[in-house]
This record gives C-alpha cells, structure tokens and sequence, in this order.
C-alpha cells in the first residue's frame, strides 16, 4: 500500500481512538505518534522490537496504552525502565514536552532505534541510556520511576530502588489484572498510594495503573 495512504489510515485510526479518551493531543503531536508507529514497523522487520506485527495493532496495544497514563504523571522528570523500543516512554514524552524522559534498555538495537526516533520526528525531552538499570546511578532522583516490562512489582522496586527521588519520588507499574499477589508481597518499606483503573479504547482485558511510595515520605 502507498505509504501516504498507510499514514492517512493510522492517522484517521488514532484520531477514532482519541475520540473515546478526555485526552488534549495537539495536530502535532497526533502525527509524531503516527510517525513513531510507522518507524516502529519498519524497523520492526528486521530488529524484531516487538511481537505487535499490525501498524494498527500497536496504535492500540503500544500508542494508547501508553498514554493513557498521560493525567497521572507526577512531576517533570521521569525514567522510564526496560524501556523496549520506546514504550512507554515515547508517547508519554510526546505529550509532555515540557517533561524530560530518560528511556533506558540494556539492549543496543534498541537504543538506536529510539534515537533514530528521536532524529526523525524532532523529539527533543528524551535521552537514551543503554544501561542494565542496577549499574544506572543518576545524579539526581526522578520524579517517577515508569514501568510496564517487569515481570513483577517486586523486581522493578529491588532493582530501581536507587532512581526515584528520595522525598518525594515514585513507583509507576503498569500492570493488567490487578495483581493482589505481587502487592501483598511487597516490602514494608513501600506503600500502595494509589491504584487507578486505565480505559485504553478497544484494548482487551484489564489495565491498572499502580503506584506505589517510599514510606515516610
């Protein structure tokens, strides 16, 4: 298919989806995230960055499940961990530009792809790391530490544990079903502030937003 119909076809999709969300995204920003699916495809075929094969798919599955965690940033400085291809960093960055997002993965392929990302659609909040996050020291704390690729909440609190800032930073896991065992398993040390329930258009199965806090903050 012609690649100015492929775009016109994501770009009407992305705007249907949208439409179901209370999100404020500007004519820009609506053709970065489709100029970010179109990379994400085409580098998809030879670096297999992620299982999600359908440019339409990944409008969903990638696009709007980042993003709608867009309202419940907290602060301007956020790491987001395991980062894949971008995700979900990428879209959260480009819809907060004033925020700056540090995107880090262990994986060199990865990290490449995200600055030819970064190159091609004039993102400028971002700063790759190719980094395994226990060797990762910032110099100063984020605002939040952002995850949707830990198998488990218990991993992404052991080995991220020195990245939030120490008076006021947090944990943001991406999570589907709300996962009762993981929270009852976690250390005293932490707290569950907040749980919100996340409705990503034509997604199926459950999506949670958990945030959890450093006690005595």
């Amino acid at each position: 298919m012609n690649p100015t119909l492929i775009n016109s076809a994501l770009r009407d999709k992305l705007d249907a989806l949208l439409s179901q969300t209370e999100l404020d995204v500007s004519e820009q920003q609506r053709n970065q995230l489709v100029g970010y699916v179109v990379l994400l495809d085409k580098w998809n075929k030879a670096y297999n960055l992620t299982s999600v094969r359908n440019p339409m798919d990944m409008l969903v599955k990638h696009i709007m499940d980042s993003i709608v965690v867009s309202p419940y940033l907290p602060g301007d400085r956020f790491i987001d961990v395991g980062t894949g291809p971008g995700l979900p960093g990428i879209p959260l960055a480009i819809l907060n530009p004033s925020a700056h997002f540090t995107l880090l993965d262990s994986l060199g392929k990865r990290i490449r792809f995200i600055k030819q990302v970064l190159h091609e659609l004039g993102i400028s909040n971002v700063e790759p790391m190719q980094s395994r996050v226990e060797e990762y020291q910032p110099e100063i704390g984020y605002d939040a530490v952002i995850s949707r690729a830990f198998a488990s909440m218990m991993d992404m609190v052991e080995w991220c544990y020195h990245l939030p800032k120490e008076e006021s930073g947090v944990f943001l896991a991406l999570k589907g079903q709300l996962p009762e065992d993981e929270m009852s398993q976690l250390p005293d040390t932490l707290t569950v502030s907040a749980i919100h329930i996340l409705q990503v258009p034509e997604l199926e199965g459950d999506r949670h937003l958990i945030v959890l806090e450093k006690k005595g903050l």
